[in-house]
């Protein structure tokens, strides 16, 4: 009655105090019934939302019941016959080993079940992190690697491993790009866009035959006594492209003057002759070598390096004139180079983004042509070469075939091919040769780069990373322009190996050739039958000396 008579409002509290003892008490019990009711009503309420509650959890058991019921009917439906024949068969002497098969088939149906419920009903943020956990330890695992250096244990290898930390350290691709095709289209876009142009001095060289080509030097802020490096572009590249651009301001920042071969018609340049250019012919390129030689002063060291086709001139012209190059090159790096060229033809056509890859190098082919068609519409109007519809060719092998092996005198393509191909002809070469060649290059496969061959030569390295596709070799969080793994390899080793400050690389060189001398000696006295002239040249490579048909 306290209570009740506490908790009424002041005006009605002051109006009881008026009532008799008679009246007050009749109050007092009205109320505690009232207050005993609200008790009860309370309590029923509080009965009911319990029961719904109750009612609730039950169902869902129920629907999960029915979802395990509804799972395992369907795991049986999969793969239940053969289970229940199992259950059925009757065994007499392995009466234990069938129980044990049962529980071990309901422990797996049940693991089944708990992943797929676990799987279901995972929140999807513990899903994303998850999958980025799970992409960690792939990167970390089957990206992140170490290079793989392949080549003779001798000279060579021992001063690059000295000498280059690059090698010694893994190469870190950057981590949202690691995709061979991804890395070849996202390096050449960020280059593009980032790099600016370059001023070059222009030189055209009139050659032999009355055909011209263009040699671009950047020499700004070079000394006169700074080496040079001459830099061949790929399949239809000049001196403006911007795995070029990237190689030229990396040799700039090091010191180094740098000169571009430009190939005929490329670059800007008029065609003089009919005649292109192709990767099993370097003629081209020994006369723009002895011109480069005689230009730069005599006490200035000259090196070479070519990517993507240009690797494979450069590499028949170091394997053809061994003796010449060694005179006028100190040493040489070719960057993603076809090895194989049957390989790398057969995979540039593969479906469906290396497919798009190669009919975008062949529409480039096609445009070069295209621009000197007033020179080849007259010459080929009576010849077997269609230039119409060489135009209209969709692959690189379909414009070899109908255009570049005719040219050169190939009775077929594939005999152009086996003449360019470079993975037969490491033993001929007598200059240091640094190869830097990714293991998922899209342009050439990993079973065609010639690991065995390298590891027997010793003038040959080829340095293999798991990641980098064509010409790409992007790094970091966000690749910069300005230091990346090819253009860091790139400046290491013709800084060490062109400045030379302690001698240390002349001397490796000099070692390096009297293991060839006493490599070739041993070839001959092996074969004493065989005249030496025969020996210098490699039975399966045996167009070394194909004579060009210029048509």
């Amino acid at each position: 009655m306290l209570y009740a008579f506490g908790q009424m409002p002041p005006k009605a509290a002051n109006q009881i105090q008026k009532f008799n003892f008679a009246e007050l008490r009749n109050f007092a019990r009205s109320t505690l019934v009232i207050s005993h009711n609200d008790t009860i009503n309370r309590s029923m309420m509080n009965a009911a939302v319990a029961h719904q509650l109750q009612q609730r959890y039950q169902q869902q058991q129920k629907q999960q019941q029915q979802q395990q019921q509804r799972l395992l009917h369907h795991y049986h439906q999969r793969c239940g016959l053969q289970f229940k024949k199992e259950l059925l068969r009757p065994r007499v002497q392995s009466t234990k080993l069938s129980v044990r098969g049962i529980q071990t088939e309901a422990m797996s149906v049940s693991m089944f079940y708990s992943m797929y419920a676990y799987l279901s009903h995972i929140p999807r943020l513990h899903a994303l992190g998850i999958a980025i956990f799970a992409y960690v330890v792939y990167y970390l695992i089957q990206v992140v690697k170490r290079p793989i250096i392949a080549c003779s244990e001798g000279p060579f290898k021992k001063y690059l491993i000295r000498k280059m930390p690059t090698l010694e350290n893994k190469y870190w691709p950057t981590f949202w790009c690691v995709e061979s095709r991804a890395q070849t289209v996202l390096a050449s876009l960020l280059r593009s866009q980032s790099l600016p142009r370059v001023n070059y001095r222009r030189e055209i060289l009139s050659l032999k035959d009355g055909g011209e080509v263009a040699l671009d030097w950047m020499e700004e802020g070079c000394d006169e006594s700074a080496p040079c490096v001459l830099i061949l572009p790929g399949l239809t590249g000049e001196s403006q492209a911007e795995y070029i651009k990237c190689l030229v301001f990396a040799a700039q920042q090091a010191g180094m003057r740098v000169v571009v071969f430009n190939n005929r018609g490329l670059g800007g340049i008029e065609l003089k002759t009919p005649r292109l250019y192709c990767a099993a012919n370097c003629e081209d390129l020994c006369e723009v070598v002895q011109h480069v030689r005689r230009t730069l002063p005599a006490h200035c060291k000259l090196g070479a390096t070519g990517i993507s086709m240009g690797g494979l001139i450069l590499g028949n012209y170091l394997a053809r004139k061994s003796d010449e190059a060694r005179i006028n090159l100190s040493a040489a790096k070719i960057i993603s180079v076809p090895w194989d060229v049957h390989k790398g033809s057969d995979s540039i056509e593969k479906p469906v983004i290396n497919n798009l890859l190669g009919r975008h190098l062949a529409g480039s082919l096609c445009r070069t042509l295209r621009n000197h068609l007033e020179v080849y519409r007259d010459i080929y109007q009576d010849s077997d070469i269609d230039i119409q519809r060489i135009l209209r060719c969709k692959t690189i092998k379909e414009f070899d075939q109908l255009f570049t092996a005719k040219q050169f005198g190939y009775a077929h393509v594939n005999d152009y091919y086996a003449d360019a191909t470079l993975h037969n002809k490491l033993d001929h070469i007598s200059v240091p040769l640094l190869c830097l060649s990714a293991a998922d290059d899209p342009f050439q496969p990993l079973d065609a780069i010639p690991i065995k061959a390298a590891n027997q030569c010793t003038h040959v390295a080829i340095i293999i990373t798991a990641r980098g596709g064509h010409i790409g070799f992007l790094e970091g969080w966000w690749p910069s322009t300005k230091d990346q793994y090819m253009c860091r390899l790139f400046t290491e080793y013709f800084t060490k190996a062109l400045f030379d400050e302690d001698g240390e690389f002349e001397r490796t060189a000099n070692k390096m050739h009297e293991h060839f001398l006493a490599k070739r000696t041993v070839e001959l006295g092996s074969d004493a039958n065989v005249p030496p002239a025969v020996l210098l040249v490699d039975k399966p490579v045996e167009q070394l000396e194909h004579k060009v048909k210029l048509m």
